[in-house]
Protein backbone atom coordinates (compact mmCIF):
# COMPACT_ATOMS: atom_id res chain seq x y z
CA UNK A 1 0.00 0.00 0.00
CA UNK A 2 1.17 3.53 -0.71
CA UNK A 3 1.24 6.26 1.94
CA UNK A 4 -0.10 9.81 1.64
CA UNK A 5 1.82 13.02 2.34
CA UNK A 6 0.51 16.25 3.81
CA UNK A 7 0.62 17.73 0.30
CA UNK A 8 -1.86 15.13 -0.89
CA UNK A 9 0.58 13.01 -2.86
CA UNK A 10 0.68 9.29 -2.29
CA UNK A 11 4.10 7.69 -2.25
CA UNK A 12 5.70 4.32 -2.84
CA UNK A 13 3.48 1.51 -3.97
CA UNK A 14 4.42 -1.88 -2.57
CA UNK A 15 6.92 -3.38 -5.03
CA UNK A 16 4.86 -5.44 -7.48
CA UNK A 17 5.71 -8.97 -8.55
CA UNK A 18 5.62 -7.88 -12.19
CA UNK A 19 5.67 -4.44 -13.82
CA UNK A 20 5.25 -3.53 -17.48
CA UNK A 21 6.41 -0.17 -18.84
CA UNK A 22 5.02 0.83 -22.24
CA UNK A 23 7.04 3.49 -24.07
CA UNK A 24 6.79 5.10 -27.47
CA UNK A 25 10.51 4.86 -28.27
CA UNK A 26 13.65 3.23 -26.91
CA UNK A 27 14.76 5.44 -23.94
CA UNK A 28 11.28 6.81 -23.08
CA UNK A 29 10.82 4.29 -20.27
CA UNK A 30 14.19 5.13 -18.72
CA UNK A 31 13.36 8.85 -18.76
CA UNK A 32 9.86 8.32 -17.40
CA UNK A 33 10.29 5.69 -14.72
CA UNK A 34 13.83 4.31 -14.73
CA UNK A 35 14.51 4.83 -11.04
CA UNK A 36 11.17 3.32 -10.07
CA UNK A 37 11.81 0.21 -12.15
CA UNK A 38 15.32 -0.12 -10.73
CA UNK A 39 13.97 0.14 -7.18
CA UNK A 40 11.34 -2.48 -7.82
CA UNK A 41 13.80 -4.79 -9.58
CA UNK A 42 16.08 -4.60 -6.56
CA UNK A 43 13.11 -5.70 -4.44
CA UNK A 44 12.54 -8.76 -6.65
CA UNK A 45 10.06 -7.37 -9.19
CA UNK A 46 10.26 -8.70 -12.74
CA UNK A 47 10.34 -5.61 -14.95
CA UNK A 48 9.29 -5.73 -18.59
CA UNK A 49 9.38 -3.26 -21.50
CA UNK A 50 7.10 -2.83 -24.49
CA UNK A 51 8.47 -0.31 -27.02
CA UNK A 52 5.86 0.72 -29.56
CA UNK A 53 7.97 2.20 -32.39
CA UNK A 54 11.19 1.23 -34.12
CA UNK A 55 13.05 4.44 -33.21
CA UNK A 56 14.08 4.88 -36.84
CA UNK A 57 13.84 8.68 -36.80
CA UNK A 58 16.03 9.09 -33.73
CA UNK A 59 18.93 10.80 -35.50
CA UNK A 60 19.75 14.29 -36.70
CA UNK A 61 21.98 12.88 -39.46
CA UNK A 62 20.05 12.89 -42.79
CA UNK A 63 22.41 10.22 -44.15
CA UNK A 64 21.81 7.84 -41.22
CA UNK A 65 21.31 4.20 -42.16
CA UNK A 66 17.91 3.78 -40.50
CA UNK A 67 17.95 -0.03 -40.62
CA UNK A 68 21.25 0.04 -38.71
CA UNK A 69 19.79 2.58 -36.29
CA UNK A 70 16.75 0.39 -35.56
CA UNK A 71 18.97 -2.61 -34.75
CA UNK A 72 21.28 -0.46 -32.61
CA UNK A 73 18.42 1.04 -30.63
CA UNK A 74 17.07 -2.41 -29.85
CA UNK A 75 20.48 -3.43 -28.50
CA UNK A 76 20.61 -0.22 -26.47
CA UNK A 77 17.15 -0.83 -25.02
CA UNK A 78 18.01 -4.35 -23.93
CA UNK A 79 21.19 -3.03 -22.29
CA UNK A 80 19.22 -0.27 -20.56
CA UNK A 81 16.78 -2.81 -19.17
CA UNK A 82 19.67 -4.84 -17.78
CA UNK A 83 21.14 -1.70 -16.22
CA UNK A 84 17.88 -1.28 -14.30
CA UNK A 85 18.06 -4.88 -13.13
CA UNK A 86 15.60 -6.12 -15.70
CA UNK A 87 15.38 -9.81 -16.55
CA UNK A 88 11.97 -9.78 -18.19
CA UNK A 89 10.65 -9.27 -21.70
CA UNK A 90 11.85 -6.43 -23.90
CA UNK A 91 9.25 -6.33 -26.69
CA UNK A 92 9.48 -4.19 -29.82
CA UNK A 93 6.17 -3.69 -31.63
CA UNK A 94 8.08 -2.13 -34.53
CA UNK A 95 5.66 0.56 -35.70
CA UNK A 96 7.40 3.29 -37.74
CA UNK A 97 8.81 6.06 -35.58
CA UNK A 98 6.66 9.18 -35.81
CA UNK A 99 3.72 7.29 -37.31
CA UNK A 100 2.33 5.42 -34.29
CA UNK A 101 -1.45 5.26 -34.19
CA UNK A 102 -3.72 4.21 -31.33
CA UNK A 103 -5.79 2.00 -33.60
CA UNK A 104 -7.36 -1.40 -33.11
CA UNK A 105 -4.36 -3.34 -34.40
CA UNK A 106 -2.00 -1.53 -32.04
CA UNK A 107 -4.48 -1.98 -29.17
CA UNK A 108 -4.68 -5.70 -29.98
CA UNK A 109 -0.91 -5.99 -29.61
CA UNK A 110 -0.77 -3.99 -26.38
CA UNK A 111 -3.61 -5.97 -24.83
CA UNK A 112 -1.89 -9.20 -25.83
CA UNK A 113 1.31 -8.32 -24.01
CA UNK A 114 -0.56 -7.15 -20.91
CA UNK A 115 -2.34 -10.51 -20.87
CA UNK A 116 0.82 -12.47 -21.60
CA UNK A 117 3.02 -10.70 -19.01
CA UNK A 118 0.26 -10.27 -16.40
CA UNK A 119 1.75 -7.19 -14.73
CA UNK A 120 0.50 -5.96 -11.39
CA UNK A 121 1.44 -2.41 -12.41
CA UNK A 122 1.51 -0.85 -15.88
CA UNK A 123 3.48 2.35 -16.47
CA UNK A 124 3.18 4.63 -19.50
CA UNK A 125 3.04 8.12 -20.96
CA UNK A 126 0.21 10.40 -19.84
CA UNK A 127 -1.78 10.71 -23.11
CA UNK A 128 -3.64 13.78 -21.85
CA UNK A 129 -0.58 15.94 -21.23
CA UNK A 130 -1.32 19.43 -22.53
CA UNK A 131 0.71 20.95 -25.35
CA UNK A 132 2.46 17.69 -26.11
CA UNK A 133 4.24 17.91 -29.46
CA UNK A 134 5.17 14.32 -30.23
CA UNK A 135 2.20 12.23 -31.43
CA UNK A 136 3.95 8.94 -30.63
CA UNK A 137 4.03 9.79 -26.92
CA UNK A 138 0.34 10.64 -26.90
CA UNK A 139 -0.64 7.53 -28.82
CA UNK A 140 1.60 5.22 -26.78
CA UNK A 141 -0.12 6.57 -23.67
CA UNK A 142 -3.52 5.88 -25.17
CA UNK A 143 -2.42 2.35 -26.04
CA UNK A 144 -1.38 1.71 -22.44
CA UNK A 145 -4.75 2.95 -21.15
CA UNK A 146 -6.88 1.31 -23.84
CA UNK A 147 -4.78 -1.85 -23.79
CA UNK A 148 -5.64 -2.30 -20.11
CA UNK A 149 -9.34 -2.00 -20.88
CA UNK A 150 -9.09 -4.60 -23.65
CA UNK A 151 -6.85 -6.93 -21.65
CA UNK A 152 -9.16 -7.07 -18.65
CA UNK A 153 -12.41 -7.99 -20.45
CA UNK A 154 -12.85 -11.47 -21.97
CA UNK A 155 -14.86 -10.39 -25.01
CA UNK A 156 -12.04 -8.20 -26.35
CA UNK A 157 -9.87 -10.15 -28.77
CA UNK A 158 -10.83 -13.69 -27.63
CA UNK A 159 -8.88 -15.07 -30.60
CA UNK A 160 -5.69 -14.29 -28.72
CA UNK A 161 -6.23 -17.42 -26.65
CA UNK A 162 -4.75 -15.73 -23.57
CA UNK A 163 -6.63 -15.33 -20.30
CA UNK A 164 -7.83 -11.80 -19.49
CA UNK A 165 -5.75 -9.84 -17.03
CA UNK A 166 -6.53 -6.77 -14.92
CA UNK A 167 -3.55 -4.91 -13.43
CA UNK A 168 -4.00 -3.38 -9.99
CA UNK A 169 -2.48 0.02 -10.82
CA UNK A 170 -1.52 2.30 -13.70
CA UNK A 171 1.20 4.93 -13.32
CA UNK A 172 1.38 7.66 -15.99
CA UNK A 173 4.60 9.65 -16.24
CA UNK A 174 4.83 13.22 -17.65
CA UNK A 175 1.46 13.80 -15.98
CA UNK A 176 -0.09 17.25 -15.89
CA UNK A 177 -1.89 16.34 -12.68
CA UNK A 178 0.53 14.09 -10.86
CA UNK A 179 -0.67 12.77 -7.52
CA UNK A 180 1.86 10.05 -6.71
CA UNK A 181 5.64 10.04 -6.25
CA UNK A 182 7.97 7.08 -6.10
CA UNK A 183 11.05 7.71 -3.96
CA UNK A 184 14.12 7.55 -6.24
CA UNK A 185 16.75 7.85 -3.51
CA UNK A 186 19.42 5.23 -4.03
CA UNK A 187 18.43 4.54 -7.63
CA UNK A 188 19.56 7.70 -9.41
CA UNK A 189 22.76 5.98 -10.52
CA UNK A 190 20.81 3.09 -12.05
CA UNK A 191 18.53 5.47 -13.94
CA UNK A 192 21.52 7.43 -15.23
CA UNK A 193 23.39 4.27 -16.23
CA UNK A 194 20.35 3.02 -18.13
CA UNK A 195 19.95 6.32 -19.97
CA UNK A 196 23.62 6.31 -20.93
CA UNK A 197 23.13 2.93 -22.62
CA UNK A 198 21.12 4.80 -25.26
CA UNK A 199 24.31 6.05 -26.84
CA UNK A 200 22.72 6.74 -30.23
CA UNK A 201 20.53 9.34 -28.52
CA UNK A 202 23.18 11.19 -26.56
CA UNK A 203 23.41 14.04 -29.06
CA UNK A 204 19.78 14.39 -30.13
CA UNK A 205 18.05 13.79 -26.79
CA UNK A 206 20.59 14.36 -24.05
CA UNK A 207 22.69 17.10 -25.69
CA UNK A 208 25.90 15.16 -25.19
CA UNK A 209 28.00 15.45 -28.34
CA UNK A 210 30.82 13.34 -26.96
CA UNK A 211 30.23 10.57 -24.39
CA UNK A 212 33.88 10.93 -23.34
CA UNK A 213 33.42 14.62 -22.54
CA UNK A 214 33.01 14.57 -18.79
CA UNK A 215 31.65 18.11 -18.65
CA UNK A 216 28.84 17.34 -21.08
CA UNK A 217 27.97 14.11 -19.30
CA UNK A 218 27.94 15.89 -15.94
CA UNK A 219 25.67 18.60 -17.37
CA UNK A 220 23.18 15.99 -18.55
CA UNK A 221 23.28 14.22 -15.19
CA UNK A 222 22.75 17.55 -13.43
CA UNK A 223 19.62 18.24 -15.48
CA UNK A 224 18.31 14.77 -14.71
CA UNK A 225 19.00 15.19 -10.99
CA UNK A 226 17.23 18.58 -11.01
CA UNK A 227 14.14 16.96 -12.49
CA UNK A 228 14.22 14.16 -9.91
CA UNK A 229 14.58 16.74 -7.15
CA UNK A 230 11.59 18.71 -8.47
CA UNK A 231 9.47 15.58 -8.57
CA UNK A 232 10.62 14.46 -5.14
CA UNK A 233 9.87 17.86 -3.61
CA UNK A 234 6.19 17.38 -4.47
CA UNK A 235 6.05 14.77 -1.72
CA UNK A 236 8.82 16.01 0.56
CA UNK A 237 11.46 13.65 -0.88
CA UNK A 238 15.00 14.41 -1.96
CA UNK A 239 14.51 12.66 -5.31
CA UNK A 240 11.51 11.10 -6.93
CA UNK A 241 9.58 10.22 -10.05
CA UNK A 242 6.07 11.70 -10.27
CA UNK A 243 3.04 10.01 -11.80
CA UNK A 244 -0.72 10.10 -12.10
CA UNK A 245 -1.86 7.00 -10.22
CA UNK A 246 -5.02 5.22 -11.38
CA UNK A 247 -6.21 2.21 -9.44
CA UNK A 248 -9.82 1.91 -10.60
CA UNK A 249 -9.03 -0.37 -13.51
Amino acid sequence: MSSATSAGFSTDLDPPARALAIGAHPDDVEFGCGATLAKWAAAGCAIHHVVCTDGSKGSWDPSEDTARLVALRQEEQRAASRALGGKGEVVFLGWPDGELESGLRQRWETAYWIRAIRPDVVLGHDPWKRYRLHPDHRNAGLLAVEGIVAARDPHFFPEQGVEPWRPSALLLWEADEADHVEDAAGFVDAKFAALMEHRSQLRSTMHVDDADDDAQVRAFRSLMEERLAEHGALAGLAAGEAFKLITRL
